[in-house]
């Protein structure tokens, strides 16, 4: 049996040219890129090479690319890097990616106190509840741009257009956004973008925290003065240069994939509506990455359909993958006001370039065939409960 990976928001395959330059990277540009040698020198250009290149795709500086190791250090590095006082306010969405969350619990633990943004059905921000926020005493707005469970779209503009009223940094976790839509870090007048590697074909163990040029950013890690004393640690030549490659080559195909992706989703969204009726669709139609479907099955408990998906050949999630093994329901679609058999029956599909139109009409032959046989299943059990 064939199995069809509908996971790609949890990671992706390294492109060909990718693995080509870690391989060619790892033995040419091995050195130090801290030393003072030949060596060195060869590994440093291969290194600034690689921020200038990523710099340019985003729309940021080379100065305010910061190398770290994925989207969670990334993450945490911005939220407790900007805090200037542990005690302070952080406004945040309930629906956040667990890096955040957590990284803004632990300000809470340290007496900070946490305030949450209103998101409607769909799950975008409800912007005339903006001006209801305390913004003169916020110390910090950390806010997702991509979901990464529902794919759901933010218009942070307003966001913006607040903050910088009123002095207050805000931090964009866009790890699901990069190599999946265009992301303009200037553009998007945020103090701090976090971004993985590994979401857009790129190596695993490698990430960057882009940094607006005059932000106050205090480091979470010492011994060194790598990337500007900001985050300290020999920077992995090899990888940052697989980034730069990954993300280029995103750039170059972008339309076409974006093309690509919308159909597959389309195709398997409205095949699963119909096959598996009733089908409930989570978060905006409209705005929402073009290779993420969530997806609810009325009728059927969520873990046990995907165990049943994964024996029959098909890797999807139900959700966030760093909230694996939590037994909490997804606190985006509880944020979004979905009721408690929609929230427990939801899966993700994710998609990418790589995915075919014959793989998804099998996918949703698999998906309809394993909730058809868990509703029958599941109703004598309800009956006897």
């Amino acid at each position: 049996m064939q199995r069809i990976f509908l996971d790609h928001n949890s990671t992706t395959r390294p492109l060909p040219e990718v693995i080509d330059a870690l391989s060619a990277h790892s033995r040419e540009s091995f050195a130090n890129p801290g030393s003072r040698h030949a060596e060195g020198r060869i590994a440093r250009r291969a290194l600034e090479g690689a921020r200038e290149r990523i710099a340019n795709v985003l729309g940021a500086n080379p100065g305010e690319v910061i190398f770290t190791s994925g989207g969670t250090e990334s993450i945490n590095l911005a939220i407790l890097g900007l805090a200037k006082d542990t005690a302070g306010t952080f406004l945040l969405t309930a629906g956040e990616h667990p890096a955040t969350r957590e990284a803004c619990r632990h300000l809470e633990r340290r007496g900070g106190t946490l305030c949450f943004l209103d998101v409607d059905s769909e799950g975008r921000l409800v912007e005339d509840r903006l001006d209801e926020i305390p913004w003169n005493r916020l110390d910090l707005v950390t806010v997702i741009l991509a979901h990464n469970e529902t794919g759901v779209l933010q218009d942070l503009d307003p966001l913006a257009d607040r903050c910088l009223r009123f002095g207050v940094p805000l931090h964009i976790d866009a790890v699901q956004a990069v190599g999946k839509m265009p992301v303009n870090f200037h553009k998007l007048r945020a103090a701090a973008l976090s971004l993985a590697a590994h979401k857009f074909h790129g190596p695993r163990g490698i990430g960057a925290l882009l940094l607006r040029e005059g932000a106050v950013l205090s480091p979470r890690q010492f011994g060194g003065h790598q990337e500007a004393g900001r985050r300290a640690g020999t920077e992995s030549v090899a990888l940052a240069v697989g980034m730069a490659v990954a993300l280029e080559r995103w750039q170059s195909e972008r339309q076409i994939w974006d093309a690509r992706l919308r159909e597959l989703r389309d195709r398997l969204e409205e095949g699963l509506e119909t096959a598996c009726e009733p089908a409930v669709v989570n978060g905006s139609r409209r705005h929402r990455l073009s290779n993420t479907l969530n997806i609810a099955f009325p009728g059927v408990d969520g873990e046990a359909l995907l165990v049943a998906l994964d024996l029959a050949g098909i890797a999807c999630s139900l959700g966030s993958t760093c909230a694996s093994g939590s037994t909490e329901p997804a606190p985006a679609l509880l944020a979004m006001g979905r009721p408690p058999e929609v929230v427990s029956s939801s899966l993700r599909f994710s998609l990418s370039f790589e995915n075919t139109p014959e793989e998804i009409d099998e996918a949703v032959r698999r998906i309809s065939n394993c909730v058809t046989r868990l509703r029958r299943t599941s109703v004598p059990a309800a009956l006897n409960g």
